[in-house]
């Protein structure tokens, strides 16, 4: 397949869909590296991979551009992968099906991987080109950005060069980014020994909300499934007697969970009573949400009578305790950025496996202080419940400096360029800017992408136009920095 797109980006674009023709969600990256290798050996390019399938891929400086500084362009190759209910979609095995929809590339019914391919692609596209007069380029393309940035924090950077980094895992063309969150993910457990229990079974499931990145929708009123199925159950606890056997919502920390599921047993006299209280909570929650998720649905499915395990009925009542209680959304905002969440926190997967209630929680903020109390909050909530709480996958907030010339080189050519000026503000998710601002001594960062929306969800989509023009300016910006 060749996409249908006519545009001077046309290699950005053939790069793209290459990169979507190969598996590459978080932890199944060697795929996607070994064809970065097999590109890097192709075109004759000096690289260097690690054992966690982070690459580096080198170029030298052209004639005239010899005592520039070195710079790094840096992205990371692994998606999120989200498909809908009706998506046979195998991550493992299969590309990505895109779609072109007028000015936007999509995907059917799965997430896209924009964030990050378009970096990717951007990348071996300059490598490739023979014709763009540029300074010595260190392509740095780490994986799984997306459950931790564990590919940039277990990269080795001493033998890096350049002290002038430029992100590409931005999501808003004209806006450069120069600051970013820390995180971490918050795993909690509620042990539980399962019983046996026969009646009737009923599936409950809640869909229809947007769902989306966890840093950069937090801010919008988006409803969380995991939220709400903890309101429905604790709704029933006061109308009807059951037992839970099984609860499912969402799969990744970093993403607003869509959709929740969990099986009861209860009394098949109790159909009737269960209705009602769906029917009252989805008006009222499509009420509370207007505007934002308007496309709440819960529905109920009488399954018959059937013998499952179930949680013991003091465990139900702690999880139920938990969603009811544990922070999510903004917790606070930013009083130096306007507009910008300083600390949030989001229930991004809760299922049962053989130990009990496994619950994974994300913390962010631009505070490290202020990171560590949101994380104590869940850990105080998670232990008093009786069960167990760790931390992985934490990663250093990126934060504003006053005085950066890269900044400034790239402010001056959008300028220049575009004729108007470039937006710098900070963001509220996490970025690999932050580690290796940590990692690296002295160094200048900035982050920046064309236009991409609702990421992490399966209406992931990036405009074509902005692809062509983000393009335009990176090239700019190449010859600038001389």
């Amino acid at each position: 397949m060749t996409l249908p797109i006519s545009t001077k980006a046309q290699r950005v674009f053939h790069y793209f869909e290459e990169i979507c023709k190969i598996p590459h969600a978080s932890y199944n990256t060697k795929p996607i590296t070994d064809y970065l290798e097999a590109f890097a050996k192709e075109h004759r390019l000096e690289y260097r991979r690690d054992e966690y399938d982070n690459i580096i891929i080198m170029k030298a400086a052209t004639k005239g551009y010899e005592e520039a500084p070195v710079v790094i362009w840096q992205g990371h190759s692994d998606m999120v992968a989200e498909k809908d209910t009706t998506s046979k979609h195998d991550f493992a095995t299969d590309g990505i099906k895109l779609l072109v929809e007028g000015d936007y590339l999509t995907a059917d019914k799965t997430t896209l991987g924009g964030d990050d391919g378009i970096a990717v692609a951007y990348m071996l596209a300059m490598l490739e080109a023979e014709t763009i007069p540029h300074p010595a380029f260190e392509m740095v393309i780490t994986a799984n950005e997306e459950v931790g940035l564990l590919g940039a924090t277990q990269l080795n950077t001493s033998g890096l060069k350049g002290r002038r980094l430029i992100n590409l895992d931005s999501e808003e063309e004209g806006v450069l980014l120069a600051g970013c969150a820390g995180g971490l993910t918050a795993h909690c457990l509620l042990p539980a020994k399962y019983e046996r229990c026969t009646d009737t079974c009923f599936e409950i499931v809640i869909s229809g909300l947007k769902g989306g990145h966890s840093g950069m929708e937090i801010d919008k009123n988006r409803a969380n499934a995991n939220v709400l199925m903890g309101r429905l159950l604790h709704t029933l606890n006061g109308e009807i007697d059951y037992e839970l056997a099984k609860i499912k919502g969402g799969e990744k920390e970093n993403v607003i969970t869509s959709e929740a599921k969990v099986l009861i047993l209860t009394s098949g006299d109790n159909s009737k009573t269960i209705e009602t209280v769906i029917e009252a909570l989805q008006r009222d929650l499509r009420h509370e949400y207007a505007g934002s998720d308007d496309g709440i649905a819960i529905k109920t499915f009488n399954l018959g009578k059937n013998e499952k395990e179930v949680l013991p009925r003091n465990v139900k009542e702690k999880l139920i305790f938990f969603l009811m209680n544990v922070p999510y959304g903004v917790q606070k905002m930013s009083e130096n950025i306007q507009g910008l969440v300083e600390t949030s926190a989001n229930i991004g997967s809760v299922k049962l496996n053989e130990e009990g209630v496994v619950i994974k929680c994300s913390a962010r903020s631009m505070n490290k202080s202020a990171k560590a109390a949101l994380a104590e909050r869940i850990k105080y909530l998670t232990e008093f419940l009786g069960g167990e709480f760790n931390v992985n996958g934490e990663y250093p907030a990126w934060e504003y400096q006053e005085v950066s010339p890269l900044r400034t080189i790239l402010t001056d050519v959008y300028k220049e360029t575009f004729g108007k000026e470039m937006k710098v503000t900070a963001i509220h998710a996490g970025l690999e800017c932050g580690i290796f601002y940590d990692k690296m001594n002295g160094l200048d960062c900035v982050s920046l992408g064309p236009d991409v929306y609702d990421v992490h969800s399966t209406n992931e989509n990036i405009s074509i136009s902005s692809v062509e023009r983000v393009w335009k300016y990176l090239l700019s910006v190449v010859k600038a920095l001389k």
